[in-house]
């Protein structure tokens, strides 16, 4: 199937049908839900494309997340310059980064993705600067500068061509990438925190008494807390399958099922979250898109 979808997105030369192959088993290996969701409910066509975004984004993100704040500038502005030299001069120049001949590739055969690359860029200092999430407007400050430039470099290859109809695809994608950041935030607590930075909302932690080191009933409510506005927001996103064109419908059904899965693990984790990561249950994933797959086989919208 890989190599149909690979000649579909017109991928014809042996270099980047490796280059691209490479890009697919690093996303298999840090999303494999949503690759799978990707591999099973997409277009042939579109796959390889999506593998590009995909795995430039989270490229970008180990690059900017390691060391100082200043380590973390400084690799961004070299990145910010490679990234760009990439796309001016197409996939030739750089042999070495097989991720950005990738990438500019997908933007030859998806030019609108050059936009949201520069708004990922650009987003991508709020990345570097941030320390602490004070309340929730200043997360929806992040994911507005940042979480959603990151998620549209691969919904923006679904967007609908109709411009007001894109407008409340963009407005929706934000409300899901809002809901998908709280989640990510409170699932990888533990981590952030040796990281030496959450994105728990100081002003919760505050409300609650919460110390987000110590599994105890405050931060057990703070998270009940944190999950029920991240559920308000997946409600909210629901209509969003209905904006785009029918072949994408079943993957951006399964793109926010998935998330009330991991709301799911994350409720059951509660409190123990101060110790340990939590995820969305294998097999309901698995039924997830058991069940898409099988509306796009017999074509239900």
């Amino acid at each position: 199937m890989w190599k149909r979808a690979l000649d579909r997105a017109g991928v014809r030369e042996p270099r980047l049908r490796r280059d691209y192959t490479e890009q697919r088993a690093a996303v298999r290996r840090f999303t494999t839900a949503e690759y799978m969701a990707a591999r099973l409910l997409l277009p042939a066509a579109l796959l390889p494309h999506v593998v590009a975004a995909v795995a430039f984004m989270h490229d970008t993100d180990d690059r900017i997340d390691r060391g100082t704040p200043d380590e973390r500038a400084a690799a961004l502005t070299e990145w910010d310059g490679l990234v760009r030299k990439s796309l001016a001069e197409g996939d030739s120049t750089l042999p070495a980064l097989p991720v950005l001949r990738c990438l500019a590739r997908t933007a030859e055969s998806h030019p609108g993705i050059r936009a949201y690359v520069d708004d990922f860029l650009r987003g991508c200092e709020r990345e570097v600067a941030w320390r602490t999430i004070a309340d929730d407007e200043d997360l929806r400050r992040y994911v507005q500068e940042y979480s959603l430039p990151a998620l549209m470099l691969t919904a923006g290859l679904l967007a609908p061509e109709d411009a007001a109809t894109r407008t409340a695809f963009t407005e929706g994608c934000h409300v899901l990438m809002r809901a998908m950041q709280r989640i990510d935030f409170l699932e990888d607590l533990p981590e952030d925190v040796r990281g030496g930075r959450h994105g728990i909302p100081l002003d919760a932690l505050t409300r609650h008494g919460a110390d987000v080191t110590v599994p105890g009933p405050a931060l057990g409510r703070l998270v009940e807390e944190q999950a029920d506005r991240a559920a308000a927001d997946l409600t909210a996103a629901a209509p969003l399958p209905s904006l785009v064109a029918p072949p994408y419908r079943p993957f951006v059904r399964a793109l926010v099922g998935v998330q009330r899965l991991r709301l799911d693990g994350v409720r059951r984790a509660g409190a123990s979250l101060a110790t340990r990561t939590s995820g969305p249950s294998v097999q309901a994933a698995a039924l997830l898109l058991l069940r898409e797959a099988t509306r796009r086989f017999v074509g239900a919208a």
